[in-house]
């Protein structure tokens, strides 16, 4: 048989369930997954191997309307997304107004790659109301083949997965067989200690974080790791902190845990609390976070 490869691009408003349905594609934890919006910051590639075929995933930041410099780059980040793609996944929910962000969705309504609109959440509604959006999308992306499905139930994702199968083109492999993404272990150190911020703080504060891994060191039977939380206000740094230290250690202990079972084996967690004023504002500080 001939072998299939192919970039999978999946884009949409925030909080519709983009990172919870790659998770799901790639059957790995590659994306972070949190009830709040703006979880995602960068793309981030899942690759899927077969004996005839490699699919690479890309999960990318929820589509707003930049506030400051990092949503802009964040923005960057779903648009280049309709660009390189062989296949969009662009995916909306049973709850979110279908007029949203408009001027991105008449992007993807003039795109000659091959659109599936993922209608998700579907465990949220009945069968009338289902008909109904279904029909409202058939209007606004008349191309697009509508996939209705809950990635949190795991409903309609295998079918899913046979219908990227057919429409990959034909391709060489991209990537090397054995490789899950393009992504370096300290990435996934960033995500995972950024998760735990978004689930443990409220309001502002997990929006004004950026982390950096300053050490990596990955011995036989441990990792040594050492990284940054850098905040925008000296206020922030008090909060992230806690009384006595509390909510930093709570937040350790936590994306300790997490990346002991990531990567399998034990971890000495060392984190430290900087402001890097402005951040999400500077060029500059936003290029080395890798934006």
């Amino acid at each position: 048989m001939p072998h299939k490869s192919g970039f999978v691009n999946i884009i949409g408003n925030p909080n519709v369930g983009k990172s919870t349905l790659m998770n799901n594609l790639v059957g790995e934890r590659i994306s972070i997954i949190t009830s709040k919006s703006q979880t995602t910051r960068h793309r981030i590639k899942g690759i899927v191997n077969g004996e005839d075929f490699q699919i690479v995933y890309s999960d990318t930041p929820g589509v707003l309307k930049p506030n400051y410099k990092l949503q802009e780059s964040m923005m960057k980040f779903s648009t280049s997304a309709l660009l390189d793609a062989d296949i969009i996944l662009y995916v909306t929910d049973v709850v979110e107004t279908i007029d949203k962000n408009e001027d991105f969705l008449k992007k993807v309504q003039n795109t000659d790659i091959p659109v599936i609109l993922i209608l998700n959440k579907i465990d949220l509604t009945n069968q009338e109301k289902l008909v109904e959006m279904v029909e409202i999308w058939k209007e606004k992306l008349p191309k697009a083949e509508i996939c209705p499905m809950s990635a949190k139930e795991n409903f309609n994702v295998s079918n899913l997965f046979s219908r990227i199968l057919e429409l990959l083109p034909e391709a060489p492999p991209y990537f090397a067989k054995d490789e899950m993404t393009d992504l370096p272990s300290r990435f996934f150190v960033n995500e995972i200690i950024r998760e735990k911020i978004l689930t443990n703080y409220d309001k502002e504060i997990p929006y004004a974080v950026e982390v950096e891994v300053e050490e990596f060191k990955d011995e036989p039977t441990i990792i040594h790791i050492m990284a940054v939380i850098n905040v925008e206000r000296t206020s922030q740094k008090g909060i992230i902190i806690g009384h006595q230290g509390k909510a930093l250690k709570k937040v350790g202990t936590e994306a300790r845990k997490d990346m002991e079972a990531f990567f399998g084996k034990k971890v000495f967690l060392k984190l430290y609390v900087k402001v890097a004023k402005d951040w999400r504002n500077k060029d500059s500080t936003l290029k080395g976070f890798g934006y």
